[in-house]
């Protein structure tokens, strides 16, 4: 009986650090526009989102989901998985500004693969609002718009999920961030889901002058980080997937964070109506 395989894409803008674990494959997003960084490097080993059937050219509005399509389209895996040049899933709890022995923690193929095949779906552990729903964290820090018109295109043709969206937005905790492993099949379920509504989503607005800034137009990336807990608890609802078959995994940011201008951005954005201007 041959292994279980699994691909779990490095989705990055840039040349940066990998892990040498042989089930990551570092995947250069926005290849189109982004490759030009490896002019010089004939020996570029990441891969490129711009090759097969790919979105490569919507990676400033789309941020890492032009990976996440990418591996959709052209992995065949058994499971296939999304993580972040910065960000990944990691095999212990450990403080998230920790400075030494972070890319010894992180995930390896030894530690998932005794998991493989009784889980389902791996996630993140879940991010908690405390103080706000998703919908009014969304609102404050970016546009409530963006999850009003996407109500209203599930309404128009995935009604099925309404009450799913609804639930999901007021509650005050996520899996967030787009990052996942999943079985090939939940893969392509969730993928040509998401897709179908953001497609739709990009239709309305490719109309519209949304004046936004380089970072406010990423919001179709965030949009999504909320979809993907709607469709999983749609799939929980409606017995497709059992809830043991879902396993959370804590995760590790390679880089410091700067909680300080977090949490000041985030006072501006609830209190002042100051929308988020960047990553932290």
């Amino acid at each position: 009986m041959k292994d279980t395989s699994i691909s779990i894409i490095v989705a990055t803008h840039k040349k940066y650090r990998m892990p040498d674990d042989d089930m990551y494959l570092p995947l250069l997003v926005g290849a189109c526009i982004n490759k030009q960084k490896f002019e010089n490097d004939s020996n570029c080993p990441y891969l490129m989102d711009d090759t097969g059937k790919n979105i490569s050219e919507l990676n400033p509005s789309f941020c890492e989901l032009t990976g996440l399509y990418w591996a959709w389209q052209n992995l065949d895996s058994d499971y296939i998985g999304l993580v972040h040049y910065r960000r990944y899933f990691s095999r212990k709890c450990i403080s998230q500004n920790e400075g030494n022995g972070k890319w010894d923690l992180i995930l390896r193929r030894k530690d998932i693969a005794p998991l493989l095949n009784s889980v389902s779906v791996f996630v993140p552990t879940k991010r908690k609002y405390y103080i706000e729903t998703l919908y009014s964290h969304y609102a404050h820090t970016h546009y409530k718009e963006h999850l009003d018109d996407t109500r209203d295109i599930i309404k128009q043709i995935y009604p099925e999920y309404l009450e799913d969206y609804d639930y999901v937005l007021k509650q005050r905790s996520g899996y967030m961030f787009n990052m996942m492993i999943l079985k090939n099949e939940l893969m392509n379920e969730y993928s040509t889901w998401l897709f179908d509504i953001l497609f739709k989503l990009k239709d309305k607005y490719d109309h519209e002058d949304l004046h936004l800034d380089s970072f406010q137009s990423r919001f179709y990336g965030r949009v999504s980080e909320i979809l993907f807990n709607v469709w999983l608890k749609h799939k929980v609802r409606m017995s497709e997937i059992d809830s043991s078959e879902i396993m959370e995994l804590n995760f590790i940011y390679m880089e410091k964070i700067n909680y300080t201008k977090k949490v000041i951005s985030f006072l501006k954005a609830k209190f002042f109506h100051k929308k988020y201007e960047g990553s932290f």
